[in-house]
């Protein structure tokens, strides 16, 4: 194994970067930048999805990584392969601790259920076909409503490609509109990972910290049928031949070199309001962190001695450690910086700008001032519905998952809600059926009961009635009386059973209404609830997206006005950033690189 981490011993580097993370069709907007910093390629060259380097960068679903070979094997990040190596974990079998590599395609294990390789094939602007004249007329519900059937529409007929998934993604909080299609390979298979100890080298301590010692990789093998075409998992499909690869560049790189990551950000906030800063920062980041905190607390209490359950929430653990560590230090950051000041300056120059000019005061000013106040009306329902969210058993959203697919399977597909159509279905039952495979009775109520506990403590204002009822809770309920109604929510269902679970997706919605399960019996007495909350959110979130884009136009405008261009927020589309190979100066000194023997700085560690 030590050959074996030695040849594929991957140096961690950083680059010092032109800001921004641009889409591929902005790139020749930025072209002077782009040489300027040592491009030799034609910018325009990189807006071609399909072509090199382009057409080998794909995402996993919620991560980056890109075709290394023309067999289909595919280089990603250790933790994006994390899930699937715990999937296939066992006690007896630690792959996690121990680390595994197939030396043969026979030896290759399948990734973890509803697992995915999407490659881009297209990327256009259908802007004016998501907000036509008729929906630019409409607010609240029926323009949300419009926007989503429009945006359906167009995802049916693009998706008449067999094995392609298509998405319509917004940019500039709704003033942007892109159809983007990719193939999706059904058939994932899990290559190599080395162990947690070095894909994970430094543990929590480590992340979002530099310098870095993590051999943060792991390598998947994309696989299609005979034909070419995406399939499910059948062991007569073959290695997918990618048109494009990456190949390792074995000279590598000096200080001062011209540097560039293709990629798919999950999300960024750049062109947050003030007020949004300031919720963030003041209240979510904190009342995340302390409740991502004592979640971990009780995993770890709930787990310690157990390896299975270990496993389990393995990467559960994972996930919340990851967030909850980068909000910590953005807690940090903020406390010791001036972003607020910034942002409270940047908004007001903005709008100086567009109360200077009638006819910018005409189509900017109200609405600008119409999204401050719908921004303030949705951050505190993010409030009162803070631990609402968190205090939802993993069997009670199956069961509102289920009941919810039942009821909109009766409807034509075009008129089910987007999420539950048949295109959502395979994805959906993957989830509900891989339940056990991350879930335990015991771990799982001492989660619940540690959130309703704090729903419970808050004003009635801030609760909702149907989820009391649901779950029996009432005002002023005692902790004991408490525990006795999570303890009867659980003791009542069958529904932790694959077999019984399975089941209820063939049944009729009034087999769910007439069934005694209590988590049954709860999805559905909080569906019509649930219905009517999800319109006032339609209605908001129409208004909102209304005003938001208008906004956004005016900043664009008033930044090219300053002979500046502006990149979208990050939102799982594919993104580019360039920059050069330097190290850091911030009192400390920093290289251009880590290498393995600066593991001694954590002795205990890289033991």
């Amino acid at each position: 194994m030590r050959k074996t981490l030695i040849t594929l011993a991957i140096l961690s580097n950083v680059a010092h970067a032109d800001e921004g993370m641009w889409m591929p069709q902005q790139l020749p907007q930025v072209a002077k930048e782009l040489k300027a910093a040592g491009l030799k390629l034609d910018p325009a060259a990189l807006t071609e999805l399909t072509e090199f380097p382009m057409g080998a960068i794909v995402s996993p679903g919620g991560c980056s990584a890109s075709f290394v070979s023309p067999m289909g094997l595919v280089a990603t990040n250790h933790h994006c392969v994390y899930g699937s190596v715990a999937h296939n974990s066992t006690p007896e079998r630690d792959l996690l601790a121990n680390g595994f590599l197939a030396k043969s395609f026979a030896e290759k294990l399948p990734a973890a259920p509803g697992s995915r390789i999407f490659v881009s094939k297209d990327v256009s602007e259908v802007s004016t076909r998501i907000i036509s004249p008729t929906v630019a007329r409409l607010r609240g519900k029926e323009r949300s409503d419009a926007i989503e059937k429009n945006e359906k529409a167009l995802v049916a007929e693009c998706e008449k490609d067999a094995g392609h998934r298509c998405t319509v993604s917004a940019f500039y909080g709704g003033l942007e509109y892109y159809l983007i299609k990719q193939l999706e390979i059904r058939d994932v298979r899990l290559v190599h990972a080395p162990p947690v100890g070095v894909g994970k080298f430094g543990g929590d301590t480590d992340n979002w910290m530099w310098p870095r010692h993590t051999g943060d990789y792991g390598f998947y093998r994309a696989y299609v049928g005979r034909d070419g075409k995406a399939a499910d998992f059948s062991k007569d499909n073959l290695p997918y031949v990618p048109k494009h690869f990456l190949k390792l560049a074995k000279e590598g790189v000096k200080e001062g070199d011209f540097v560039m990551a293709l990629a798919y950000p999950g999300r960024t906030d750049r062109h947050r309001l003030p007020s949004e800063v300031a919720y963030t920062f003041d209240w979510n980041y904190p009342a995340f962190v302390k409740a991502s905190g004592e979640s971990l607390a009780i995993i770890a209490r709930e787990t310690k001695g157990n390896a299975d359950t270990t496993l389990k929430y393995a990467g559960q653990v994972a996930g919340i450690n990851n967030y909850y560590k980068n909000r910590k230090g953005m807690l940090d950051s903020y406390a010791g910086g001036d972003l607020l000041a910034r942002k409270t300056q940047e908004h007001a120059a903005l709008k100086a700008w567009v109360d200077a000019e009638p006819a910018r005061k005409k189509e900017y000013a109200a609405d600008i001032e119409q999204v401050e106040k719908l921004i303030a009306t949705r951050d505190a329902e993010g409030k009162r519905d803070f631990f609402l969210g968190r205090s939802q058993p993993r069997l009670l959203t199956s069961a509102r998952t289920m009941y919810r697919v039942v009821n909109e399977s009766a409807k034509p597909d075009a008129e089910r809600k987007a999420g539950y159509q048949q295109r959502d279905l395979p994805r959906l039952e993957a989830g509900i059926a891989a339940v056990e495979r991350s879930y335990d009775e015991r771990v799982d109520k001492a989660l619940v009961f540690n959130n309703p506990s704090q729903y419970a403590a808050q004003p009635q204002a801030m609760r909702r009635a149907s989820f009391d009822a649901a779950l029996g809770i009432k005002d002023g309920s005692s902790p004991a009386e408490l525990q006795a109604a999570v303890d009867n929510l659980y003791a009542g269902s069958k529904l932790g059973d694959k077999t019984e679970r399975a089941a209820w997706l063939k049944r009729t919605p009034a087999a769910f209404q007439d069934s005694n399960d209590s988590f049954i019996k709860a999805a559905v007495a909080l569906y019509d609830a649930g219905l009517k909350h999800e319109a006032e959110d339609d209605e908001l979130g129409g208004n909102i997206q209304q005003s938001y884009a208008n906004y956004m136009k005016a900043k664009i405008a008033f930044m090219k006005n300053k002979g500046q261009t502006i990149y979208p927020a990050a939102n799982s589309t594919l993104r580019v950033t360039f920059g050069r190979i330097a190290g850091r100066q911030h009192g400390v000194d920093g290289t251009a690189w880590t290498a393995f023997d600066g593991g001694h700085v954590w002795p205990s560690l890289s033991q």
